[in-house]
């Protein structure tokens, strides 16, 4: 990743989408560039215009954190673009960890466990590439169309860009390729040396115009929870609650479960979904071992 023209295309970016009114600055006759200039920026940020204009070629290596604070307040981001800024920035300090390489999909047996005792949950483990390095017998179930490729690990990413069912399993599937490419943006700023992540990055904007498109917006956000509607050629259009649990003890992994109230369908179809799939959690080769 280019880090500094990731920089100057995020800034460039947000600075055009707030227009002088919103920004409650006076305008005077027509404006030639959309959004805010880089003037404009800098009053709002309480920095010199030539200081403003370095940053936003991407020199922020030395900048403050009180300087980019007062980025993120001009240019008016939310709380998953202020993080994303700071992110960028502190790539360029030498100090930045690198890959922890086999680390990133190590699932301890205690993680394995934890999700098994979801009885009444689909339940996934995985990385910030979007790896799934796990799952309980409802989220073999549930995403069976995912891991049908064969290919281990299953990656979200791909499956949703690159296999066709993917539109199909998900029933806005619109909304969830949006939400892949800004959780995988945000890991690229916070994870600037992941070659791996790099190379998904690479392979899915050659094979996925869907993909290079999205990528071309540096739209971040923060998607701890939410609501996903998912279409299952077994038990149909299915509405279920969605939580990321991070993991403290496991460097870039989190659990990601699926409920529904007790007595609805989709609760229904969660359990019908684990009976279903009895047996075939063992054969799925990605449970065979705690170190995928």
């Amino acid at each position: 990743m280019d880090r500094r023209a990731e920089i100057r295309e995020f800034l460039t970016s947000r600075r055009a989408r707030v227009t002088p009114e919103r920004a409650g600055l006076p305008t005077y006759g027509p404006r030639r560039v959309p959004g805010l200039r880089r003037e404009e920026v800098a009053v709002l940020a309480g920095i010199s215009a030539p200081y403003y204009a370095r940053l936003e070629r991407g020199d922020v290596i030395n900048a403050s954190d009180s300087v980019i604070e007062a980025l993120a307040r001009a240019l008016r981001l939310d709380d998953a673009e202020r993080a994303h800024l700071f992110d960028l920035a502190r790539a360029g300090n030498p100090a930045v960890q690198r890959g922890h390489g086999d680390q990133t999909r190590r699932v301890r047996p205690v993680v394995q466990q934890l999700l098994a005792a979801f009885t009444g949950a689909a339940g996934l483990v995985g990385n910030d590439r979007l790896e799934i390095l796990g799952a309980n017998r409802i989220g073999y179930g549930l995403f069976a169309a995912m891991f049908a490729s064969g290919s281990r690990p299953a990656n979200l990413a791909r499956f949703t860009f690159l296999d066709p069912a993917a539109r199909e399993f998900f029933a806005d599937w619109e909304r969830a390729a949006s939400d892949i490419v800004a959780a995988l943006r945000s890991s690229a700023a916070r994870n600037p040396h992941d070659r791996e992540l790099t190379g998904l990055i690479g392979e899915l904007a050659t094979r996925a115009e869907a993909f290079r498109v999205r990528w071309a917006t540096h739209d971040v956000q923060l998607h701890p929870s939410g609501v996903k509607r998912l279409r299952h050629p077994l038990v149909g259009e299915i509405e279920l609650d969605y939580e990321q649990l991070e993991l403290p003890s496991d460097h870039r992994l989190a659990i990601m479960t699926f409920t529904a109230p007790a007595g609805t369908h989709a609760a229904e179809a969660l359990a019908f979904l684990g009976s279903w799939n009895l047996g075939r959690e063992e054969a799925d080769p990605s449970t065979t071992s705690p170190t995928r």
